[in-house]
């Protein structure tokens, strides 16, 4: 038996499920229960109330909470990051079956209005001629239940990511964009409160090593496995969802470093959507968010 680590997830992650099937985590001397979170302004509620001990989230998000106090939670919480994740895993903006071009009036659902993902939303829409208030924002939580309501009708647009494009491509609905095309780009990292935490820097560890074994052309068939049984794929999706986590531009992060120029991407987008005088702070402060080995330029 390994320590019991509780991370929240949006979608099951395939990574921490390959990780599992290969021994990482028992090596690791980990146990990892994977909890799924509603919303991010859920999953920090959880990880400040201690309910969580890790959290694979948007590093808007952990901007957001750590560095600005106009944040879904109205407070700042300290915070780390141990590594980058991925690359946003294929994070695009995608339209209903029929829908044709967006027109002013369309429903797009998001995690929440002022996140991340919805910023990379709003900037592909820009690129096709709508502005933010030209569209109904819905709040329709994570990925999966957004996915979800494009299917059923319930909205017109969202960001979808992870595997969750798969089903909705599969169902008819069309791709608009991809946050690789708005710049170098950050989907997902590790991140836990700010304080020291073994459990926690080993997961890290582990994910990195499984996350380099997949860039190297290994685990094939695991991940296929893991992709199958995670996210309900098909034998086709899976081995697409496989070369997905080795494009280096939307895939794994292979290293597990957070490098600056992907943050600026953020911060510009963020910038664009929320103007926050806080944001003029996060460059110099990375450092005290980013685990020394994980910073580069």
């Amino acid at each position: 038996m390994g320590d019991r680590l509780r991370l929240g997830t949006f979608t099951p992650s395939v990574l921490v499920e390959v990780a599992r099937r290969s021994g990482a985590l028992e090596r690791a001397g980990l146990e990892v229960d994977e909890v799924p979170v509603a919303s991010s302004p859920a999953q920090f509620t959880s990880l400040l109330a201690g309910d969580l001990d890790a959290v694979l989230t948007s590093p808007d998000n952990v901007l957001a909470y750590h560095f600005l106090s106009r944040n879904p939670l109205g407070r700042r919480i300290p915070l780390v990051v141990e590594a980058a994740i991925d690359r946003g895993l294929g994070l695009s903006l995608w339209a209903r079956g029929g829908l044709g071009d967006p027109r002013p009036g369309a429903r797009l659902a998001v995690d929440v209005a002022t996140s991340g993902f919805a910023f990379v939303g709003y900037a592909l829409l820009a690129r096709r001629g709508l502005a933010r208030d030209d569209v109904e924002v819905l709040a329709l939580g994570s990925t999966p239940r957004r996915a979800s309501a494009l299917v059923e009708g319930r909205c017109d647009l969202t960001v979808l990511n992870a595997g969750n494009q798969y089903p909705a491509r599969a169902a008819g609905a069309v791709l608009l964009g991809e946050a690789s095309d708005l710049g170098p780009y950050l989907g997902t990292v590790l991140a836990g409160r700010a304080t020291p935490s073994a459990e926690r820097r080993r997961l890290a560890d582990a994910l990195i090593e499984v996350a380099r074994m997949i860039g190297a052309g290994g685990l094939d068939d695991v991940v296929r496995g893991a992709a199958g049984d995670r996210l309900g794929l098909s034998v086709a999706d899976a081995a697409s969802f496989v070369e997905l986590l080795r494009d280096p531009e939307r895939g794994l992060v292979t290293t597990g470093a957070v490098d600056r120029r992907s943050v600026r991407t953020l911060l510009d987008l963020r910038r664009a959507a929320e103007p926050d005088p806080g944001l003029d702070d996060v460059e110099a402060g990375l450092g005290e968010l980013v685990d020394a080995d994980h910073l580069i330029d």
